[in-house]
């Protein structure tokens, strides 16, 4: 097996965080290929089922910043959960 620093910069780089075998993995699946991450990593309705279950009436802040939503934001979907 080749060496990390074998590898383009980006291949070091997933190479280094997770092992070479994954980096030589992502490679040949996704070569040639753009990818973009969305901003996000969780899909509303998770976001919207935790909210529910962890809202205490004093936690905003932190479900904002767990979610990278705004403390408006999450008060609509708490007020949308209670609406339901």
């Amino acid at each position: 097996m080749s060496e990390i620093t074998d590898f383009a910069d980006i291949y070091q780089e997933i190479a280094r965080k997770t092992s070479p075998e994954i980096a030589v993995e992502i490679h040949r699946l996704f070569k040639g290929q753009q990818i973009i991450f969305p901003k996000k990593l969780y899909n509303k309705e998770y976001i919207y089922s935790y909210i529910k279950q962890n809202y205490n009436g004093r936690n905003v802040r932190e479900l904002s910043m767990m979610f990278e939503y705004s403390d408006r934001r999450v008060r609509q979907i708490v007020k949308l959960i209670k609406a339901e």
